[in-house]
């Protein structure tokens, strides 16, 4: 069983990982500590970024010889293959740790069994310690792992009364100024953002990232665009950042020389959404931050491939508009997708509600 010690330094391998958001795709965020043989803490370490060394690595550099004989607290279960690094169970061997203690297992088949290989060096080993914030913590990665497509994050802003525009169509600007600045830290998280045509036609977005600090790759903009009616001046389409077009398998492209394009199977009046998704994890995408207007999240929400939700709720009433949300196939209250609220935070003037799906079943 965990001691307080080994569950203090869970937390703070927890908080250790999460600062490799938006720098380790596809790879996941980990955070290590390592405790010597009285329980004091004496390295940590983080997965800084995709190719660069473990997070077991850097703690074990940091800790040394106190190493020995100590205890290994890791967010996910040590891999255990060799791949652009080595594997971080024989790592931890040679270090002569005495015990492991990690969060989530690797549900990836190349690099699953560290625990096993392990134990059978004569390491105590324990699992699930703290695992529910440490998976939550890592939910990109464990999602695209366990599912083979991108975790969505559809993000939106809106009045209290659930408008995006008002009934002209102006939208700039519902949302404050500071919760503006925080989509530029969402982006700079994710590997892809993605919007619709009908986005790109009102607002000609840029959805490059602006004002952020820190170490990020700039993520690809995804145009979901069937028809292919994007014009060649579309500022989505300059090279602060990669763009890829999707369109249908039939689109004419004839007019964007030069650009990336993905043809999709149509669907409806679009083209299909696990279709889009795969094409996108093929890519190397393992995070999307939806910013599409309430057509393509209706889409996404009909397609189930929504995986959290974060809306920016502005003090601010209009009585007619656009919604936030368009049709998503839910004709009955008993179909309604119910929301489990896991954080509430002002950002200015703004209320952020971060909340995650829950298929509440009909009794």
């Amino acid at each position: 069983m965990a001691t307080p010690g080994e569950v203090d330094a869970m937390r703070r391998a927890i908080g250790l990982a999460a600062r490799g958001l938006g720098s380790t795709s596809p790879n996941p965020v980990v955070g290590a500590v390592i405790l010597d043989a009285r329980g004091q803490v004496v390295g940590e370490g983080w997965h800084q970024q995709a190719g660069g060394p473990h997070a077991e690595i850097h703690a074990l550099r940091a800790a040394g010889d106190a190493a020995r004989g100590g205890t290994a607290v890791v967010t996910l279960e040590p891999c255990n293959h060799t791949g652009r690094t080595g594997p971080c169970a024989q790592a931890l061997i040679a270090a002569g740790v005495s015990r492991v203690v990690y969060a989530v297992g690797d549900p990836t088949p190349a690099a699953t069994g560290g625990g096993v290989t392990l134990t059978a060096a004569g390491i105590d080993v324990e699992s699930g310690l703290l695992a529910p914030e440490a998976a939550r913590g890592n939910e990109i990665w464990l999602t695209a792992a366990r599912e083979r497509r991108p975790f969505v994050l559809w993000k939106y802003a809106s009045t209290l009364d659930g408008r995006i525009a008002a009934a002209d169509g102006t939208s700039r600007w519902i949302s404050s100024a500071a919760s503006r600045a925080d989509v530029h830290r969402l982006r700079a998280g994710s590997d892809a953002v993605v919007v619709g045509s009908g986005t790109l036609r009102a607002d000609d977005p840029h959805l490059a990232v602006r004002g952020v600090e820190g170490s990020f790759t700039q993520p690809l903009r995804v145009v979901v665009d069937t028809n292919a009616k994007i014009r060649p001046g579309a500022r989505v389409l300059d090279d602060a950042a990669p763009t890829l077009i999707a369109v249908a398998e039939d689109a004419d492209t004839e007019h964007l020389p030069g650009v990336d394009v993905a043809r999709l199977p149509r669907t409806g009046n679009g083209v299909a959404v696990h279709a889009l998704l795969g094409e996108l994890y093929g890519r190397g995408v393992r995070s999307v931050l939806l910013e599409g207007g309430p057509t393509m999240a209706g889409a996404f929400l009909a397609a189930g491939a929504i995986d959290k939700v974060i809306g920016y709720l502005a003090p601010v009433l209009l009585g007619a508009g656009a919604a936030a949300l368009g049709d998503a196939g839910i004709t009955t209250i008993s179909q309604a997708l119910r929301l489990d609220v896991a954080e509430t935070e002002h950002i200015g003037p703004d209320l952020r509600i971060t909340a995650y799906p829950s298929r509440i079943e009909e009794n």
